[in-house]
């Protein structure tokens, strides 16, 4: 089995206010290990992110709800957890401000 570290990003987030955006889908006969995801707010104002799993099997989760970043910040919202995603599971972000949010994800995929 290969182990392929990556960076996925997503600039900016969606156009309109909380609408989800997919940040990334498990590949085909992949496993994928979760390491880090960070999110940054990117306007003059305080923002509220959502990040939310959407399993393969349908059984979707809001992994976290109502993350407060003030003007400037970010947060690692993984704090020393990992998650494993299987095939064709997806991780989406979402702001309640659009265009409001950038997303950074650390992941190993295992094939």
């Amino acid at each position: 089995m290969a182990n392929t570290f990556k960076l996925k990003t997503a600039t900016g987030g969606s156009t309109a206010a909380n609408t989800p955006i997919t940040v990334y889908t498990s590949p085909g006969a992949t496993t994928t290990i979760i390491i880090g995801l960070t999110l940054s707010n990117i306007v003059a104002s305080s923002i509220a992110a959502k990040v939310l799993i959407e399993n393969a099997d349908g059984d979707n989760v809001t992994y976290l709800n109502d993350i407060p970043l003030p003007q400037g910040s970010a947060v690692e919202v993984m704090a020393g957890n990992k998650i494993v995603l299987e095939t064709g599971d997806i991780i989406k972000v979402q702001s309640n401000t659009a265009n409001s949010l950038d997303t950074t994800l650390s992941i190993m995929e295992q094939t």
